[in-house]
């Protein structure tokens, strides 16, 4: 169910309705000391959020499909040296 943004065109009033989309808009302003008519705003919709696993298709790749590309993944990455490249070393100054 939506929430519907309406304003009162007496006093000016915003508020917020959580209603269903069958229910018809409402025509008072809930104020106590106002007895205006409101309009109900158009809004711009809230976004879509996808979370969580399941909406890509990759999502749904075999066992084997992942595994293959595990491996793929792991053979195409630059084999690391066993020791670290030592820094040059520094130019000596000239005695004089």
């Amino acid at each position: 169910m939506p929430n519907y943004d309406y304003v009162c065109e007496t006093c000016g009033h915003r508020f917020e309705v959580f209603q269903s989309m069958n229910d018809a808009k409402l025509q008072d302003c809930p104020q106590e000391s106002c007895d205006g008519k409101v309009k109900r705003l158009l809004g711009a919709g809230a976004g879509l959020l996808f979370k969580g696993a399941g909406f890509y298709q990759t999502d749904y790749r075999s066992s084997s499909y992942q595994a293959g590309a595990k491996s793929d993944s792991a053979a195409s990455k630059p084999a690391e040296t066993s020791a670290p490249a030592a820094p040059a070393a520094a130019p000596a100054k000239a005695a004089e």
